[in-house]
């Protein structure tokens, strides 16, 4: 009689802890997706370039979002969650396939032509310490140096800091707007100009030409920055408004503040044309290049300044420096040019 009622209590006790067993289930089944849906949903608007809005924002951090993507995957795997495991699969698969190979560098290759030394750096309103941008002008032996947010304070402290001496040629566009830039150079420069888009920014460019080498038409880029929804449309103009690759024309490099990172569709647009990012070539395409430094909040560095060279061109080397004074950091590469 005992073990009867034993057996009666623990089922009833059963019966009466399903529904909290349910309650829980659900829950844990809910949170399970709550964690996977955002991966997935960025995957898809980064996959299919979607970006809108806010959206451009977000999208600049994927390869945040890719390597944080495992999170939801073991956590769904943990509550046996298969389906939600299995989107959650899929989500890192699809990130991890358009970030890692910018970690892996290529052959160095060898265009057969001279080698051009460049640097690319958005100075931040002239903020940035004039000296220390000479020196890493002098220490690497850089030949075209393109500079954006110049001002007319900073063109005097660049030349007191002794950058003529060493980029003895220069073409600067109007230095009282911000939105301007300059290339610097040891070599002449040729067919130089200033090609403003529909953004309303201004970009100067010109052509170089070493002994032995190819003409290369070389264009300090600076595009405007989506900050906040309102200059979205902006940020768009601007990055249309780049000049595509000429593959089978002049030779071309771009360098400068794009404002953009490989994850937006308007710059793997202007890649599709035929340039390649010096950074992802070289294996260092997840090297942060921006960060801010004069808001309430910091957030990780990402990638917006780019060196895009030509399919012709060869990279040989690349780096990313320090620039005190400056949100952003100096981008170098070493080229390869074809010979004639």
């Amino acid at each position: 009689m005992v073990s009867v009622l034993c057996v009666k209590t623990a089922r009833q006790q059963i019966i009466a802890a399903a529904p909290d067993q349910r309650g829980r289930s659900v829950a844990a089944a809910v949170a399970c997706w709550l964690t996977v849906t955002p991966g997935a949903a960025l995957a898809a608007v980064r996959l299919a370039g979607w970006e809108r809005g806010p959206l451009v924002h977000l999208v600049a951090y994927t390869p945040y979002a890719a390597g944080l993507s495992v999170l939801p995957l073991v956590g769904a795997l943990a509550l046996r969650r298969w389906k939600a495991a299995a989107v959650a699969a899929l989500s890192l698969a699809a990130l991890a396939g358009v970030v890692l190979p910018r970690a892996v560098p290529g052959l160095a290759a060898d265009a057969g032509g001279p080698r051009l030394r460049v640097m690319t750096a958005n100075i931040k309103h002239g903020e940035a310490d004039p000296a220390v941008l000479v020196d890493l002008v002098r220490e690497h032996k850089i030949d075209v140096l393109a500079v954006q947010e110049l001002n007319s304070g900073f063109i005097a402290a660049f030349d007191a800091a002794g950058i003529g001496a060493e980029l003895p040629h220069r073409i600067v566009d109007d230095p009282a707007i911000y939105v301007n830039g300059g290339l610097y150079s040891r070599l002449p420069l040729t067919g130089t100009g200033i090609h403003q888009h529909e953004s309303g920014f201004t970009q100067a460019y010109a052509t170089v030409t070493l002994p032995g080498g190819a003409p290369l038409v070389i264009e300090s880029v600076h595009s405007c920055a989506p900050l906040s929804l309102a200059d979205v449309p902006c940020w768009f103009a601007g990055m249309r408004g780049q000049r595509p690759a000429t593959p089978d024309g002049p030779i071309r490099l771009l360098m400068g503040d794009f404002n953009a990172t490989l994850d937006h569709e308007p710059m793997r647009a202007l890649l599709a044309t035929g340039y390649r990012d010096a950074g992802a070539t070289a294996g260092h395409g997840l090297s942060g290049t921006w960060r801010p430094i004069d808001h309430g909040f910091s957030l990780p560095p990402i990638a917006i300044d780019h060196i895009l060279v030509d399919p012709r061109v060869a990279i040989r080397e690349y780096a990313v420096w320090p620039l005190p004074g400056s949100d952003h950091s100096a981008v170098f590469a070493e080229i390869s040019l074809p010979s004639l």
